[in-house]
């Protein structure tokens, strides 16, 4: 399949002799550490794709982080023309036949069951077009091939005084609206598990996952952090850990890009989380064995106070992001294997979840234990380490552990009413 390389790309100056050329590095341009570019299954690079990211990057048109987001979703339309033997630039007559079409349809498939999310979808599909904008742009297409029509679309906004103003754009009738599932959900469309659950699947992991999967999912479930921070946590971190005065037995760590050492959030938000002891005392165990120090040996310098590294010696999660590919295989596996043992919980587990479910916890017994709403929402906020003005993201966690009691009540009801039917065959007359 189709893979994603990030590169340090060096601009060099082209100079033709009249026998050979010569290539030089240039010292006018700056070199782009971390470039993305595309390679196909047969190892040979898809060379558009990868024009259009050196062309925006070393033009400015767009941050590293924005240029590597949108590769990455041309990435999964690479793996689907692979697995369809489509060729990216063929667009017969027959509209149902074009590739871009018959991945939209695609796409649209895996949103409705639920293994990406509406806005996976849309961006997915968006970051296509751009792509195809592009190459129109450079006339690497005919003019008369037809990708897509054109729709125009207007909506009015207000702002704060009551002013209204009119927008404008265009948009396609590729594109896919981002519609979002009906019903309650907290970050990323997703919904926290059970604490029987919880349970279940740690004790699953620590038998039948590495060491590393366990305790980050461990990490996940008992600090709320996202799986970016976890996986760019240092030794130093868990080593500088204070207690709580208010709390016995919780410890508190700094991360964020100010604090040192720095760790990954998103959003750059600076903060304090809440860890157990026993969990970080296990982790700084786990850190002295020879395990990780045999991964240790295989690693870059700047690599050696990660908590987390692959077998190979790699960093497990990209650099200023919150996605990891190792993890990402690692939980198909560990959800292959759960679902193999009758542990059906797993069988649509999403790592997110695990701070989903440490921020309905910890809603709950704030909830518990306190009645002022603001306050609740406040703690929620710091522990989950939400960026300024995002109360309505924390407020989520407050309404669906408040909506809880009413669903219990209105199952109980339902469950007596229902049992209270008579179910047998009506008699005639």
């Amino acid at each position: 399949m189709a893979t994603l390389e990030r590169i340090h790309f060096i601009p060099h100056n082209i100079e033709r002799n009249k026998n050979n050329v010569t290539y030089s590095a240039s010292n006018n341009r700056p070199s782009l550490d971390g470039l993305p570019q595309i390679f196909w299954a047969d190892f040979t690079p898809w060379r558009e794709a990868n024009l259009w990211a050196f062309e925006r990057a070393m033009s400015g048109e767009a941050s590293l982080k924005t240029i590597s987001s949108n590769m990455n979703g041309l990435l999964n339309y690479a793996k689907f023309l692979e697995l369809r033997e489509l060729y990216w630039l063929e667009f017969p007559t027959r509209k149902a036949e074009r590739c871009l079409v018959l991945y939209r349809g695609a796409l649209i498939k895996m949103r409705n069951a639920g293994h990406i999310s509406p806005s996976t979808a849309s961006e997915y599909m968006r970051n296509c077009i751009m792509f195809y904008r592009w190459v129109k742009q450079r006339e690497l297409l005919a003019p008369h091939v037809t990708l897509w029509r054109d729709k125009p679309y207007i909506f009015k906004v207000f702002d704060r005084i009551g002013f209204e103003r009119t927008i404008n754009g265009t948009t396609t009738d590729l594109s896919i609206p981002n519609r979002k599932r009906l019903g309650q959900s907290l970050e990323d469309g997703l919904l926290p598990v059970s604490e029987k659950d919880r349970d279940a699947i740690l004790d699953f992991a620590r038998e039948n996952a590495t060491p590393e999967l366990y305790y980050m999912l461990a990490l996940g479930f008992f600090t709320g952090m996202r799986l970016g921070s976890i996986c760019d946590l240092k030794i130093q971190t868990l080593e500088n850990a204070v207690p709580d005065s208010s709390a016995k037995g919780l410890l508190r760590i700094a991360i964020g890009p100010g604090v040192t050492p720095p760790v990954h959030t998103k959003f750059d938000v600076s903060g304090q989380i809440w860890v157990p002891e026993a969990l970080r005392d296990a982790l700084l165990e786990y850190a002295k064995g020879l395990r990780r120090m045999g991964r240790v040996l295989k690693t870059s310098p700047e690599n050696h106070d990660l908590l987390f590294l692959t077998r190979f010696g790699n960093t497990y999660g990209r650099r200023g992001s919150d996605q990891s590919s190792a993890v990402n295989v690692e939980m198909s596996e560990f959800r292959h294997r759960g679902v193999k043992a009758g542990l059906h919980v797993l069988r649509r587990f999403r790592f997110h979840q695990s701070r989903c479910t440490f921020g309905t916890e910890l809603a709950r017994l704030a909830l518990s234990n306190c009645a002022d709403v603001a306050l609740v929402i406040a703690i929620v906020s710091d522990a989950l380490l939400h960026a300024p003005n995002s109360e309505a993201t924390t407020f989520k966690y407050i309404r669906f552990v408040q909506a809880q009691p009413i669903k219990e009540a209105l199952s109980h009801n339902f469950m007596v009413a229902f049992s209270g039917i008579s179910l047998g065959r009506r008699k005639n007359g």
